[in-house]
């Protein structure tokens, strides 16, 4: 797979933001765990961007690496009566990106984006950059001003 396209997409969008680097690694980020070990860090600290579909509408929900998404809580928060995981395709389509490399901005579509107050337990977390070899360290409240998100407690 060439992940050019998606990675120079999020490098693009980064360029209003001087002070945020990507990190190009040598070993497969494509999992919170994987990409801990890459890091030199714990699956708590890498924020893994997922895609939901509510009611037939695609959702972003980013998340520590460690929590599980309660897809009955996210059901609530987002009115919807049936919320399901995107499969590998959907995400793509409406996000550009492959899973293992969602990146929660410089989406290819508009998609609401959730971010899970477990962000906030970290000084810096680390999210996708288009590719599962790069990560983006962002603090929780720069990721809320770049992604327009929502704070929510969807976790468990």
């Amino acid at each position: 797979m060439d992940f050019t396209e998606s990675y120079l997409r999020v490098k693009k969008s980064l360029e209003a933001y001087a002070d945020l680097k990507i990190e190009l690694l040598p070993d497969d980020t494509s999992t919170a765990e994987l990409a801990a070990q890459a890091l030199g860090t714990e699956p708590g600290q890498i924020a893994k961007t997922l895609c939901f579909v509510a009611d037939g509408e695609p959702v972003l929900v980013v998340a520590c690496g460690d929590r599980k998404i309660d897809t009955k809580k996210l059901a609530r928060i987002v009115g919807a009566k049936k919320v399901r995981m995107a499969s590998a395709e959907l995400v793509h389509e409406v996000t550009g990106f492959f899973p293992g490399g969602v990146c929660p901005f410089a989406l290819i579509k508009e998609i609401p984006v959730y971010l899970d107050r477990s962000l906030c337990s970290y000084d810096i977390t680390y999210i996708a950059a288009g590719t599962p070899y790069s990560a983006l360290p962002i603090a929780a409240m720069r990721l809320e001003e770049i992604t327009s998100g929502c704070w929510v407690e969807v976790t468990k």
